[in-house]
């Protein structure tokens, strides 16, 4: 059983869970299927927000009750949460709006967040709307790749236009991931 046939088959529910625990994949191909008539748009992106939503929150919550656990400990000694953190206060609001957009940081930063002082009400408020845009935006590319490929290579079957849109997909978030890891090493 692959992602395809969960999407097809399962639909909005597949978007759901999926967007919390495998992200940017299963909401681009969600959005490929809103461009394919087999999901509706907004409840797409609704589904994808509630997902990543619930997700940061859990990860939050994780963050925040068992900052002294040995699991949160492991995590603390990553360079990825020493980043997050060093990030967050920075700027913290503008973070986390941006952590989800972020290679190697949308897991680890929700839980670093979660051992700060920051307050539960202002992280579920702001990580409600990042979700509704970090949801809208994907769910977009997976439409506006949907129509650039087909207008690029005509009307492919389904596996061959779900490899397209992989290999497009794994190509653009290389170039992102090598632009933002340009960028956090001058800022450092």
């Amino acid at each position: 059983m692959n992602l395809e046939h969960l999407l097809s088959e399962y639909g909005l529910w597949t978007v759901l869970i999926g967007s919390g625990l495998e992200g940017e994949t299963v909401v681009l191909l969600g959005g490929l299927m809103v461009h394919r008539g087999l999901l509706p748009l907004l409840p797409c992106i609704g589904a994808a927000a509630l997902g990543s939503f619930i997700a940061d929150q859990a990860f939050f919550g994780l963050g925040r009750r068992f900052r002294n656990h040995d699991f949160v400990k492991r995590i603390q000694a990553r360079e990825a949460f020493a980043r997050a953190l060093a990030a967050f206060e920075r700027r913290p609001t503008l973070f986390l709006f941006a952590f989800r957009f972020l290679y190697g940081l949308r897991t680890v930063s929700p839980i670093a967040v979660g051992t700060t002082r920051l307050s539960l009400v202002r992280f579920m408020v702001i990580n409600a709307i990042a979700a509704v845009v970090w949801a809208s935006v994907f769910v977009t590319l997976g439409m506006v790749f949907g129509h650039a490929i087909e207008a690029a290579f005509g009307r492919l079957g389904q596996v061959e236009h779900v490899l397209v849109i992989g290999i497009a997909i794994v190509l653009a978030g290389a170039g992102i991931a090598f632009l933002v890891r340009k960028w956090l090493r001058s800022r450092a």
